[in-house]
């Protein structure tokens, strides 16, 4: 009997020449001992020791013609195969061969393993016929420039055993302990000796293949699959991510329209329509997302948590506030429990679309399921029930962000002001803007001074807005023109001109422009104050429409009907055109001056 290497063994076999020298090898000898007498023309054996880069060992096996008497190679009844040349699959026969075994690398490679619980044995090709010897001729392994086998050039091995699922559990090990080589070298084999391997099996293979990077090799397998119809969901989803990853998510979404024309969606489950909506998303193509929605529920199937979840987020995202709501309540419907990320999203969604109740709602759920909103959905539904002039509520949420853990930031403290001024709660803002510079000063920005800056205007307090603008300047913060705008307006409101043309040349002196609203209320507050000169000064500085207009009416207010007039005039020549309450005013003051010039 034949002794045999216990290593794992690769196979090439290339034709060779007759030589029919009868010689025998002990078993220890790195050789094989045939019984002798037991054929008439013995083969001569030759072992040829051969290196490569791998520190493998390779050993030559040159065979002559044998007679039909021998009807077992090492004691084990041969199975009959056609000799085949990969490259090109043709039945070829040859007397005589060489046959080169390769001790591999990797452990557990499916390779030579005789008396073991899983026989693959590279030497059951042996076909006895006409006293000549039939061989498979096999691919020496070709490695790419990374060292991966690629699918076309992986070397065959002679299956003994024909039990499909013995080789599926091998290849479902081999590709989850990432051994990219020995699993498509068997799944070929497989493939080559009419065996199948189970769908597990194939999806896992996959999986290897993707995860190295072989996305070619993958194609191919997966033809195969499609051809032989073993598909399942995940093997569709698989390939869909990965061409998504490799090839953009265009290609992804053409591949899979091409696969719904040939009628192939009907073994599309939810899983295949996830990773389609998950690839939208990346897009940001919402229209996608939304078709694949209807082309799911059309098939018959039902969303998952996972479905929903992605196309809240994905339509909030893009802005798709009413279709986001749409996917939420679905998803109630189909009494599916929503998780914290899609109803943080449709709180957002809520707050945009001014329906507060159904954010509130949701956030109360959120407690009540135990659930953590995050700061963002906080403060959006503050700010949301602050412009609805629910300022209470507003305060309650707020207290429920500091009893979950988060800090109030900027955000915060710019909704509950903004909520204040709306509610005309001007003293209680200012009252909670001192509370916030004494405890968090770090969280004041340009919008909160902005906020608060306006709230001492409905007030009157310019010399708080004062004070407060100068903290700003020494605070570093890069003061915008409202600032100093809403400012000057808080001086024209407490009918202090002069203040307020000291607070638009340190703006001038500061290097900010001027706009139109700040000249508007100079003049305004200069009319008021009587400061005509001032008056003048600044319509000669920007002369347009609106300044005109607002002098005019002011002095036609305060009596100075000649100034009025001439101003008028001016205005006229200068080509810029009255408003209607101008012509209104000077049509007025002229006919009352008729009428006295008449009297007279």
């Amino acid at each position: 009997m034949v002794e045999v290497l216990t290593c794992s063994l690769a196979i090439t076999i290339a034709l060779n020449g007759y030589n029919y020298k009868h010689q025998t090898y002990g078993p220890r000898s790195n050789g094989f001992k045939t019984p002798s007498g037991c054929f008439p023309c013995c083969p001569y054996l030759r072992l040829e020791r051969k290196s490569n880069s791998r520190n493998s060992k390779v050993y030559g096996l040159n065979i002559v013609s044998m007679s039909e008497a021998w009807y077992t190679w090492f004691g084990v009844t041969q199975t009959r195969m056609p000799m085949v040349d990969t490259d090109n699959p043709q039945i070829i026969s040859h007397k005589v061969t060489r046959v080169e075994f390769e001790l591999s690398g990797e452990e557990d490679d499916p390779l030579v393993q005789i008396g073991g619980a899983e026989e693959i044995s590279s030497l059951n090709s042996l076909e006895q016929k006409d006293s000549s010897v039939q061989i498979a001729v096999v691919d020496q392994a070709s490695r790419g420039s990374k060292g991966m086998v690629t699918m076309k050039k992986s070397r065959l091995h002679f299956l003994e055993e024909r039990n499909e699922e013995l080789f599926s559990k091998r290849i479902l090990r081999l590709s989850r302990s990432n051994k990219v080589r020995s699993a498509l070298e068997l799944y070929r084999s497989m493939e080559f000796s009419g065996l199948r391997p189970n769908l597990h099996s194939c999806n896992s293979l996959l999986s290897c293949l993707l995860r190295n990077g072989m996305l070619e090799d993958a194609l191919s397998i997966f033809e195969i699959m499609k051809a032989s119809g073993v598909t399942t969901g995940h093997t569709y989803s698989l390939i869909l991510k990965a061409i998504a990853n490799a090839r953009g998510c265009d290609a992804a979404l053409d591949l899979f329209e091409e696969l719904e024309g040939k009628s192939i969606h009907k073994d599309f489950d939810v899983v295949v329509y996830n990773t389609l909506i998950s690839v939208s998303g990346k897009m940001n193509n919402w229209v996608q997302a939304q078709k694949i929605w209807r082309n799911l529920k059309e098939n018959g199937h039902m969303g998952t948590p996972v479905t929903y979840r992605l196309l809240v987020c994905i339509f909030t995202r893009c802005g798709q506030n009413e279709l986001a709501l749409d996917a939420y309540h679905e998803m109630i419907q189909h009494k599916l429990k929503p998780g914290d990320d899609e109803m943080q999203a449709v709180i957002g969604a809520c707050t945009k679309e001014g329906k507060w109740h159904l954010a509130l709602s949701i956030f109360q759920n959120m407690l009540n399921s135990g659930l953590k909103p995050n700061l963002t959905a906080c403060n959006a539904l503050i700010n949301s029930l602050g412009k609805a002039g629910e300022v209470k509520l507003a305060f309650e949420v707020y207290g429920h962000v500091k009893s979950v853990g988060h800090a109030p930031d900027a955000y915060t403290w710019n909704a509950l002001l903004g909520a204040l001024y709306r509610a005309n709660q001007h003293a209680d803002a200012l009252r909670l803007f001192e509370s916030i510079q004494k405890g968090q000063k770090s969280a004041l920005n340009l919008h909160l001074y902005n906020t608060i800056l306006m709230s001492c205007q409905r007030l009157g307090l310019w010399d708080r807005a004062l004070q407060l603008l100068w903290q700003m300047e020494t605070s570093g913060l890069s003061i915008s023109t409202a600032s100093y705008n809403i400012v000057i307006g808080t001086c024209e409101a407490a009918r202090r001109p002069k203040v307020a043309l000291q607070v638009y040349e340190h703006m001038v002196h500061q290097k900010h422009t001027p706009d139109t609203f700040t000249l508007l209320s100079l003049i305004r507050g200069c009319v008021w104050g009587s400061l005509w000169n001032e008056v003048e000064e600044i319509l000669n500085v920007a002369p347009n429409e609106s300044l005109y207009n607002a002098a005019i009416q002011g002095m036609c207010l305060r009596g100075k009907i000649n100034s009025a007039r001439k101003l008028y005039m001016k205005m006229r020549e200068s080509g810029l055109k009255a408003d209607g309450k101008t012509w209104a005013l000077m049509l007025q003051n002229l006919s009352i001056d008729s009428v006295k010039q008449r009297n007279r």
